[in-house]
């Protein structure tokens, strides 16, 4: 069954601006983050995470560091009771010191395949879902796809409130949390009815 998805970035929006260093344990949601996801769990929209990680591609931490990074994500939401329907991230970068990963790819944003991968395989009806994020290619992403956007003012969020006009991109809200997105894009029209599977 067609389902409608809010895309959430993850750096910035949902969780703290994560140095490529750190440990996964050193993962921290924004707050309010699991407050919105709940939100969005109990309204039977799907949750799911884009993000680029070009840190993968420039050996800066490997696929599996990530895996567990992401792990830990998912932990820190349900010890709040809050779900993420699916995580899909992008390794690339044409620049990267990893040849496997050193690539023009279509999932960087702006580029949309991790979107159209969530809609393949997560049965995702792009049209009447939304994207919340903070940074100006995840918004230009967004909008390829014909997905409104919202802007948070969390990460780099102010920045790119201040340079909309250059980047010819408008998202359909700006907003200053992911609580707060979530709650404007969930009143733009009716939720499907009952709790996702």
């Amino acid at each position: 069954m067609p389902r409608r998805a809010i895309f959430v970035d993850r750096d910035g929006t949902l969780s703290k601006n994560h140095s490529v260093a750190a440990a996964p344990e050193h993962l921290r949601l924004l707050p309010r983050a699991a407050a919105a996801i709940c939100r969005i769990n109990r309204s039977g929209w799907q949750a799911i995470v884009v993000t680029d990680q070009p840190g993968v591609a420039f050996g800066e931490f490997d696929v599996d560091v990530l895996a567990d990074v992401h792990e830990r994500l998912r932990l820190l939401l349900l010890e709040e009771g809050a779900r993420l329907d699916g995580i899909y991230h992008c390794p690339h970068h044409p620049e990267g010191k990893i040849e496997r990963y050193r690539c023009e790819c279509a999932c960087r944003r702006p580029g949309i395949a991790l979107f159209e991968r969530a809609r393949d395989e997560m049965g995702i009806v792009l049209d009447g879902s939304f994207f919340i994020g903070d940074s100006p290619d995840a918004l230009q992403a967004a909008a390829a796809c014909g997905i409104p956007s919202v802007l948070v003012r969390t990460g780099n969020g102010r920045e790119t409130e201040a340079a909309l006009a250059r980047i010819d991109v408008v998202p359909a809200q700006v907003v200053d949390t992911i609580e707060d997105a979530a709650e404007w894009a969930l009143q733009q029209c009716a939720a499907p009815r009952g709790p996702s599977s």
